[in-house]
């Protein structure tokens, strides 16, 4: 019997396109890197917009986006902050294949219970999404997503790609209006300073 899940995505999974490549396989746009899916391919039963209180940055330079910055939460709540989220409901195994093809297919073996028990959990000290984080529940499903295991202190911030922030953009255009979007990006680290307002107004 497969038990769900709720995965709620910050980065470029909240376009729904770019997400499915991790379901189902293949290159999306953008990126120089084609995904292998899971092993399950089935589409997610359901979606929706959902808003994590962790706060948003861009830092470290990923290969498959122009070795450019990809997008992070802080590994510690803080409620002055709304990231703002698109959250799918996978199975539980499927979840973890698409852990594995963020973390370069490295080999997993996580009980989702004692994340979801704890809170926050850190499998993997030097992998880049080697945390995961419970978030609470929806409808009887819990809610994880995952992130760094560094602090947002200690890291430097960097510039997202132009591909990368369009991939995310396209997916928040969905439930945002322009403003919202560009009031929601334009001071996240990794983007303040790098992209100016007309910048990312050209996004939209």
């Amino acid at each position: 019997m497969k038990q769900y899940v709720w995965y709620a995505s910050y980065g470029s999974n909240i376009n729904k396109k770019r997400f499915l490549c991790y379901i189902k396989g293949g290159r999306p746009n953008g990126s120089t890197e084609t995904e292998v899916g899971c092993k399950d391919p089935s589409s997610p039963i359901d979606e929706g917009i959902f808003t994590i209180p962790y706060p948003l940055y861009f830092a470290k330079e990923a290969r498959r986006w122009d070795s450019k910055g990809v997008a992070f939460i802080d590994g510690s709540p803080n409620e002055r902050t709304a990231t703002y989220s698109k959250k799918y409901l996978i199975t539980s195994e499927q979840f973890i294949d698409v852990l594995k093809q963020e973390n370069s297919g490295m080999k997993i073996d996580i009980d989702l219970q004692e994340v979801r028990e704890s809170g926050s959990m850190v499998f993997r000290e030097k992998a880049w999404y080697g945390r995961i984080l419970y978030l609470g529940d929806d409808d009887g499903y819990p809610i994880f997503t995952f992130t760094a295991p560094w602090d947002i202190d200690t890291v430097a911030f960097n510039k997202p790609s132009s591909e990368y922030l369009d991939t995310i953009i396209s997916g928040l255009r969905e439930y945002y209006s322009k403003e919202e979007i560009i009031q929601y990006l334009e001071n996240k680290p990794g983007i303040k300073n790098n992209y100016s307002t007309q910048e990312l107004e050209r996004f939209l």
